[in-house]
């Protein structure tokens, strides 16, 4: 596929972080997105949770550095690699799933993602490095709600991840957010597929 001028290739990191091993749709979803995006000359390094082996427990927090598995070197090394990361999840209990979240407090290190301000003697001055500048991100959400109702009772459901993980180390972030998909009729359903192909496409 040619690309316009404004558009070139990406190296992008596709993780699915929904932690069922069989089909699911938010899989089929990654697996629409990354495809495009490779059939559009892209470089993709892809990622499902649930073949990944660590602990997803931060056992003392940043008190004692846990040594990191082989897969979280592996994932720390490819979101440090990329210029556009898409995780994508479904939306359980108006958050993600206990082990992605996992994931991210393993892999999202200081030195890796972000680092703090510190004076000469290593005592906090308020504000933080963003070691992940300049990199992009999309979130990807299917929930059984539609996503406007669940704004409406809980608020921003997927501020944690946007927010609180990715804009704090730096990245840019947009959303795509697809609900109710337990019970989407097909044409909806093919409507959010042609939209996840477009994105792998665009790199988005």
């Amino acid at each position: 596929m040619r690309f316009f001028s404004d558009h070139m290739p990406k190296k992008i990191v596709v993780l699915l972080g929904h932690p069922d091993t069989g089909p699911t749709r938010t899989g089929n979803m990654a697996l629409l997105y990354e495809t495009a995006a490779r059939k559009a000359g892209h470089e993709v390094k892809r990622f499902n949770l649930a073949d990944m082996r660590f602990d997803p427990i931060l056992h003392k927090g940043y008190k004692v550095i846990q040594e990191c598995e082989p897969d979280i070197k592996a994932f720390q090394e490819a979101v440090t690699w990329c210029d556009h990361l898409v995780v994508l999840y479904p939306n359980w209990w108006c958050t993600m799933p206990a082990l992605l979240k996992g994931l991210f407090d393993r892999a999202w290190l200081p030195g890796v993602a972000f680092r703090m301000r510190k004076d000469w003697f290593g005592r906090n001055i308020g504000g933080w490095h963003k070691l992940l500048k300049g990199k992009t991100a999309r979130v990807i959400n299917l929930s059984g709600t539609h996503p406007w109702a669940i704004w409406g009772f809980f608020g921003d459901y997927t501020n944690e991840i946007r927010r609180g993980i990715l804009w704090f180390a730096g990245f840019k972030v947009r959303a795509s957010l697809f609900g109710p998909s337990e019970t989407a009729p097909e044409w909806k359903l093919n409507e959010w597929r042609r939209k996840v192909i477009r994105l792998g496409t665009l790199g988005e």
